[in-house]
């Protein structure tokens, strides 16, 4: 995976990702993507492409566990979010609507590198601009699952339970 990196500060909370007031005009990702980060830039959202990669510090996605927050990135095209840390609860719903969530290093990160995701032999990071390759925290086996899978929604269709997925992780 190859991206623009779009970067971010420290605490990026939910409602500066897609203020809570958007939700109850609708739960669409194509129309929640107009609203992305509007309460930080409101030029923003027309300025993201498909594949693009936030790019963010310390405690991404604090604040409300509003599942919404996910949803309009993933309606955006973005395909992950690199942050030095997330909340709990923003990274599981990242998972789980299939949202690669990429803990590493960003501080070397600035607006409009070219990110390289490598998965293979190790999961990390590659910043075009300066070739420097950041380690990134692994992911358990399950939660590769879910994100091939594109989300658990899919993972549960095509598989109906964790049942597989644990047997290949033991």
């Amino acid at each position: 995976m190859t991206g623009r990196a779009r970067v971010f500060e420290d605490d990026i909370n939910t409602d500066y990702i897609i203020t809570s007031r958007r939700k109850r005009e609708s739960l669409d990702p194509q129309v929640l993507r107009r609203y992305l980060f509007e309460e930080i830039d409101p030029r923003f959202a027309a300025t993201i492409e498909p594949g693009d990669l936030i790019v963010a510090g310390r405690n991404f996605g604090c604040g409300s566990a509003m599942e919404v927050a996910v949803t309009a990135v993933v309606g955006a095209g973005v395909r992950a979010v690199l942050a030095r840390s997330f909340s709990r609860t923003y990274y599981r719903n990242a998972v789980n609507n299939g949202l690669l969530p990429i803990v590493c290093d960003t501080s070397g990160i600035r607006e409009g590198d070219g990110i390289t995701v490598l998965c293979d032999p190790i999961f990390a990071v590659r910043n075009e601009r300066t070739g420097d390759v950041l380690p990134a925290d692994s992911l358990p086996p399950i939660m590769w699952a879910i994100l091939d899978a594109g989300g658990l929604v899919p993972y549960f269709q095509k598989h109906g339970d964790f049942v597989e997925a644990l047997e290949k992780s033991r």
